[in-house]
């Protein structure tokens, strides 16, 4: 089943771009609620302007934020972005730094745009899809642009069991169909070390700290050779 809210996203930018919805894409009332129409900075493409030469750049102005509105919308309806992600976007597309501002002040606003939310979501996903440990979601989340505090605040949500349970599920799928060498002899001892070494760098990789990786797989390898 479709998110409700990905749902609404997807129907609000059909209307918009088949033009039954040229003003707030968030609610009713044109002028009243429109953010292009309350922010100076963006003024209304509906907004008269003084007869001059330059009585166009309102509209152009009005334009320019309906058209990076839009962008946003269309990624939001892909997957939920961060702020920075989103701004990126709108970078790549040469949208002026005072548009990019106001289209997303607007979708925090309405809370379309939660970096909070997006952490915490990411988190628990990645934890629970990929077996990620913290330091690899750090740096995920980093990369995504989320502020330090909002990326530790997300990982509080993971405790040093969680992420063990996740290691020693990673490592028993990895040793499945695995040979394991039970002797004592110099060949032997080579091959289970070149199996440790591999299954502790496959959890670093996953941002799990090495020495609980060491940890957990020398456990692993006792209980299949015992």
């Amino acid at each position: 089943m479709a998110d409700p809210k990905v749902q609404a996203l997807r129907e609000t930018l059909e209307r918009y771009e088949s033009g039954q919805l040229r003003s707030d894409l968030f609610g009713e009332g044109a002028a009243a609620q429109d953010p292009a129409a309350q922010d100076p900075a963006v003024p209304s493409p509906t907004a008269p302007g003084p007869a001059t030469p330059n009585s166009t750049a309102p509209s152009a102005a009005g334009d320019e934020y309906s058209k990076a509105r839009a962008v946003v919308l269309r990624k939001l309806t892909g997957s939920p972005k961060s702020r920075h992600q989103l701004a990126q976007a709108l970078r790549d597309k040469e949208f002026s730094p005072e548009v990019i501002s106001s289209v997303l002040d607007r979708m925090e606003e309405v809370l379309l745009i939660d970096d909070a939310a997006f952490a915490r979501s990411w988190v628990t996903t990645r934890h629970q899809m990929k077996g990620l440990g913290s330091a690899a979601l750090r740096r995920e989340l980093h990369e995504k642009g989320i502020a330090p505090e909002t990326i530790e605040a997300a990982l509080g949500q993971l405790s040093a069991e969680d992420e063990d349970a996740a290691a020693r599920e990673l490592v028993a799928n990895k040793l499945r169909g695995v040979t394991l060498p039970v002797g004592n002899g110099p060949e032997d001892r080579k091959e289970r070390e070149k199996i440790t070494r591999r299954m502790v760098n496959m959890l670093a990789r996953r941002g799990h700290s090495p020495g609980a990786a060491f940890q957990l797989v020398r456990e692993a390898l006792e209980a299949r050779s015992g």
